[in-house]
């Protein structure tokens, strides 16, 4: 395993306790209603959530509709031993890397990943992955950190030194540029002052 994905993976089982309360799921969670607003407006019966974290988008989602299949994978033991408390059964979470899903081509019509995208070391391998599991015009939706230029080489700069296994910020140019080699209709909208949202159609 990568030496930063095995940096993520103990970040994220020492934070998983609490992170649906402190300041480290801050971000995630402030990004849940743009995500799940989204997700509202997608006709969707399958999907997948890469970085499940505690797996609260999981739970909202079944919240409204009990009947949707979904699916979880994610590296940290801890957050799926807590994910498991909050989530029934038919939610399927797996341990395992966004880089090599276990899954078949054609499996999902969405798969979806929040405020996980940049701890991915090689981001453009996870999108192969994940438009191979899409079916054809299942869509991608991600919410991820946003900053602007000054801002964003302040943290990359730092971030080469992460303790939690973040990689890279990317910019709006940058997210769409990748996007556009695995997608069509691609879309990227600024949310509040330190995130994004984009998706793409396969």
């Amino acid at each position: 395993m990568d030496d930063r994905k095995k940096t993520s993976k103990a970040a994220f089982n020492q934070q998983a306790p609490t992170y649906d309360n402190d300041m480290r799921g801050q971000h995630a969670r402030s990004l849940y209603p743009a995500l799940l607003k989204r997700l509202s407006q997608i006709p969707f019966y399958s999907a997948l959530d890469l970085g499940w974290g505690t797996g609260e988008m999981m739970k909202r989602i079944l919240e409204e509709d009990s009947s949707k299949q979904l699916y979880g994978i994610d590296l940290s033991d801890e957050m799926l031993a807590v994910a498991r408390k909050k989530l029934p059964e038919q939610a399927k979470l797996l341990l395992g890397d966004s880089e090599s899903l276990p899954f078949l081509e054609r499996s999902f019509d969405v798969v979806y990943c929040n405020d996980s995208f940049h701890h991915y070391p090689a981001p453009e391998n996870v999108l192969g992955e994940i438009h191979r599991v899409l079916k054809p015009g299942g869509v991608f939706l991600m919410g991820d950190c946003w900053l602007p230029f000054a801002g964003r080489v302040v943290m990359n700069f730092y971030m080469r030194h992460s303790k939690e296994g973040d990689v890279k910020i990317y910019s709006k140019e940058e997210i769409i540029t990748m996007l556009l080699k695995y997608f069509h209709d691609v879309s990227w909208e600024r949310i509040g002052s330190t995130s994004c949202m984009a998706s793409g159609v396969k």
